[in-house]
């Protein structure tokens, strides 16, 4: 007899469908044969199976097997076909009746099955449920089995029922309807994301109010930044309290960004769905796979786990220069494309990049003619293209001791985030969903309006410091995101010049 169940598979954070296949003949000596490109947790599993099947009390066939994973050229991994084989085994030995239904369809038919079972019975957690619950939702399934740990982030998705489920002998009872399940309640997700409150306030920062409106332009038209200063001085405090003053992510945003951390198993256990933009802070000692992603079975890296959100290198000339060239097409694409001999994966990677750096590898400023040598050997170290890429450089220095002790503590979060907001508000009326930091040379010449007189000054800035082409666009999306703050229609000569000011390592070669 032949029974089938559906399950699914993961592509990169997609979700396939997966239709797992148990064929029992009587033919032949009794043998157990997994087809279908499994890997070696997936052959594994018949012994995960027998076992819970065993131990929960159910019979496991004493035939000749033979369980197929469609489609047969996809590789599958992991332990997240256990639950779906089972089943599909007790619809072929008839423990579970496949003719039972609910609304005229059978019950085996409306779900699709995930979760690795341990050798008593239990349903343990898996990855990649965001996933398949979308999947569920978009091929017409009734809903989802899944382990009981799961079921919170597959319940973020709408329009399916979640049914989590603690044992093996729980699944059994509700296909054949001696026991339902009660569906788990749907999250109410645009209160969880109103209510989300940024981890650091900007107002925990002395000092450095020239460095909060450098970040705050920044976060207005989501431009990268460099921050260059000596240690101590509260870069990477203020890298961590940026996601604060950024937009809050909207429903469909935080589902994707959810949706990549559960395809890699770094959803907290309390926490099922990402209600703050991330901010990823990897080594210097990290990969290039680490950073962009990839693998013999690829996996997304650092950029696409900070997609929405931040990617933090702290003192960046230290990474190797190899990883720091691969930053290059996601910050130009805002996505991360992972090819291999029979197949390429797409990961979404749209962040904004923010890196620090000392002057010096000791870390103090040059002061004399031989630090000045090795700052120059240290900025170095960042290739040309890389720093083009990067919209803002700004200096943050020491702070003075009086703003160390003194009263009151500066700009806080909130009035940031209100003046950035205002701006994104009215980039979105006149250039729909893209940020100022987005917009292509063409669409700058259409939106961001420059004055005879700015003009001439980015033209004299262009000649004197040497910028590139690349430069010249990142200054005029600088200046339309300063305008938009002063709600100015048109770039006047003092936001070009503030622009210019935010382009530090060209002033200083």
């Amino acid at each position: 007899m032949i029974a089938r169940v559906h399950s699914f598979l993961l592509q990169g954070i997609e979700a396939l469908p997966c239709e797992i296949e148990a064929d029992l003949s009587t033919v032949g000596l009794p043998k157990t044969t997994i087809v279908g490109l499994p890997d070696v947790a997936v052959k594994e599993s018949i012994e995960r199976v027998r076992t819970a099947m065993l131990n929960s009390g159910f019979r496991f066939p004493q035939t000749r097997l033979t369980i197929n994973l469609a489609p047969a050229d996809v590789r599958k991994e992991g332990p997240v076909y256990d639950l779906p084989i089972a089943v599909a085994l007790l619809l072929a030995n008839r423990t579970i009746d496949s003719s039972a239904t609910t609304n005229g369809q059978r019950n085996h038919e409306r779900y699709l099955f995930a979760g690795e079972l341990a050798l008593d019975g239990r349903v343990r957690p898996v990855k990649g449920i965001v996933s398949q619950a979308i999947l569920a939702r978009t091929k017409g399934f009734a809903g989802v089995i899944v382990p009981k740990a799961n079921a919170p982030e597959a319940a973020v998705v709408e329009g399916i029922d979640v049914l989590g489920v603690q044992t093996l002998g729980e699944v059994v009872a509700h296909l054949n309807g001696d026991g339902a399940l009660s569906p788990s309640t749907t999250m109410d997700i645009a209160h969880l994301l109103q209510t989300a409150k940024p981890a650091i306030d900007f107002g925990d920062v002395r000092g450095q109010e020239p460095a909060k409106r450098a970040l705050m332009i920044a976060a207005a038209g989501a431009h990268n930044l460099l921050m260059i200063g000596p240690p101590g001085t509260g870069k990477t405090m203020m890298a961590r309290a940026l996601p604060g003053i950024l937009p809050p992510l909207q429903p469909e945003e935080a589902l994707e960004v959810t949706r990549i951390y559960s395809s890699v198993g770094q959803l907290a256990a309390d926490q099922p769905l990402v209600t703050t933009r991330p901010v990823r802070m990897p080594h210097h000692t990290a990969s290039s796979p680490a950073i962009i992603g990839g693998g013999s079975i690829p996996r997304p890296g650092e950029v696409s786990l900070a997609h929405r959100g931040v990617l933090f290198l702290d003192e960046i000339p230290e990474f190797n220069r190899s990883v720091l060239e691969t930053l290059r097409q996601p910050l130009e694409d805002g996505d991360v494309t992972i090819a291999r001999a029979n197949s390429s994966v797409r990961f979404p990677a749209r962040f904004m990049l923010v890196a620090a750096l000392n002057p010096t590898p000791k870390g103090t400023a040059a002061t004399d003619e031989v630090s000045q040598r090795a700052m120059e050997r240290y900025l170095a170290k960042l290739s040309g293209p890389l720093i083009d890429r990067i919209d803002m450089h700004v200096e943050v220095p020491a702070v003075p001791f009086k703003q160390l002790t003194g009263q009151p503590r500066g700009t806080n979060s909130q009035t940031m985030r209100e003046q950035a907001l205002a701006a994104r508000t009215t980039q979105r009326s006149r250039q729909g969903a893209k940020a100022n930091s987005e917009l292509s040379g063409r669409e700058l010449d259409r939106l961001a309006n420059v004055t005879e007189p700015a003009m001439l000054l980015l033209g004299e800035a262009m000649k004197e410091l040497g910028l590139s082409a690349r430069a010249y666009d990142k200054i005029r999306r600088v200046s339309r995101t300063i305008a938009d703050l002063e709600t100015a229609a048109a770039i006047e000569p003092h936001h070009v010049a503030e622009a210019i000011q935010y382009r530090l390592l060209d002033r200083m070669v």
